[in-house]
């Protein structure tokens, strides 16, 4: 009987232990779900002024789907996603030099700014959705392995590059020193790509080259005396060779100036007004900038050491010269100090500001175009020289252009 009594007495302190169970929780659970509010840790969600009427339902649609279907969970980083989200934001522009910089392609490219950085030594930029050469460094691997200015980069590695952004291009290019990428690359004019195999090393960019030279020239044209040899002839010409800009001792003797900005990629706006005003006379406008909010003119501000007109000036220029190489060459020929030998140049007519986002991002962001003094806006065209010459691809060892350029200084 008393065991009948405690088996009856377990069973109701369970059945009252259900039920009571049951009731805290459905009652509980009702109570927390009408006030389940969804919690989200999103930082700076408010919109910028002026930002209205924008549906972000597909763009959260889209992350929860991925979040909650996507097979490889392992893929799905969160600052990934947004980094990509942000590329694509930026990309929708359609302009090739306005680029969201994830914290390594930033910090790679303010290295390159600092003058030294790992890779292969080559300026890219793109065009009708083609990764491009713009310019490959002097003496850098990319310029001794064959790559040229205007090539288009087909294949990285075996990977082919379309739908690649500049930064996809960049992080699959660049790599420790002393290791191999291969490109896949369509020269210009060529029907066929073809591979080039590129040992990576540290870039050390030189931001002035300066020479006093010696040519021997008659009356048909000029032939360079190799640097250091003597110029035994009575038609020897010396010659100030300058890439980029340097101030140079006054020598009377010196028939003028060569300005080489051959696949010169640009910098600051600033640096092209500076290098400028060491050719043009205070005043002179260098650049005009146009741009919605402001239009205003850069002009020289400072005395230069080669303003005298006497002092003859050829600048060099070639498809890798672009933007503030453009803007000197175009500055100096609307102002008739200087004329330009070579080939067509590669046509960067805007300005980028580089703007750091924190967490080590930055932007660099179209803000306004530029035109020569004589208002030629050279963006996608170039500056066609006034003389034309193209290096002779029979002759690797042999200058032409210098030598045409020699030689416009002594005619």
């Amino acid at each position: 009987m008393k065991n009948r009594t405690r088996v009856l007495q377990v069973v109701i302190v369970i059945l009252i232990a259900f039920f009571a169970g049951y009731f805290y929780g459905v009652n509980k659970v009702t109570l927390d779900w009408n006030n389940y509010k969804p919690v989200l840790n999103v930082a700076s969600k408010e919109p910028p002024p002026g930002v209205i009427n924008v549906d972000f339902n597909p763009f959260w649609t889209v992350w929860q789907r991925l979040e909650q279907d996507y097979y490889d969970k392992s893929k799905l980083n969160q600052q990934q996603m947004l980094n990509g989200a942000i590329e694509g934001m930026v990309g929708a522009l359609g302009d090739p030099f306005t680029l969201y910089l994830p914290p390594v392609q930033n910090t790679d490219f303010k290295q390159g700014l600092a003058g030294q950085f790992t890779g292969i030594g080559a300026e890219l930029t793109t065009q009708n959705k083609n990764i491009i050469v713009m310019a490959p460094l002097d003496g850098s691997p990319a310029e001794k392995a064959g790559l040229k200015a205007g090539d288009v980069i087909l294949g990285v590695d075996g990977k082919s590059t379309a739908g690649w952004t500049l930064t996809d291009a960049v992080n699959k290019i660049r790599g420790p020193k002393g290791t191999v990428v291969t490109l896949t690359v369509l020269h210009k004019g060529a029907k066929t790509p073809t591979d080039i195999k590129i040992t990576r090393d540290v870039i050390t960019v030189k931001s002035v080259v300066m020479d006093v030279l010696n040519a021997e020239c008659t009356g048909s044209g000029c032939t360079l005396v190799a640097k250091g040899d003597p110029c035994t002839k009575s038609d020897c010409v010396k010659y100030a060779y300058i890439r980029l800009a340097n101030q140079i001792n006054k020598d009377k003797s010196i028939k003028g100036v060569v300005l080489d900005l051959r696949n010169n990629p640009g910098g600051y706006l600033t640096d092209a007004q500076f290098i400028a005003s060491e050719f043009l006379p205070v005043g002179d406008v260098v650049v005009k900038e146009e741009s919605p909010i402001l239009n205003t003119e850069l002009t020289v501000t400072r005395q230069g050491l080669l303003t005298n007109p006497s002092t003859k000036v050829v600048v060099l220029i070639n498809g890798g010269s672009a933007s503030a190489s453009e803007i000197v060459s175009g500055a100096l020929r609307d102002h008739n100090r200087a004329i330009l030998v070579g080939e067509q140049s590669f046509g960067k007519g805007t300005v980028q500001e580089a703007l750091d986002l924190g967490g080590e991002a930055g932007l660099h962001v179209t803000i306004a175009k530029w035109l020569t003094p004589n208002g030629t806006w050279v963006n996608g065209k170039g500056l066609t020289p006034d003389v034309k010459v193209s290096l002779d691809p029979n002759q690797p060892a042999t200058d032409t252009q210098l030598e045409k350029a020699v030689y416009e200084l002594v005619k």
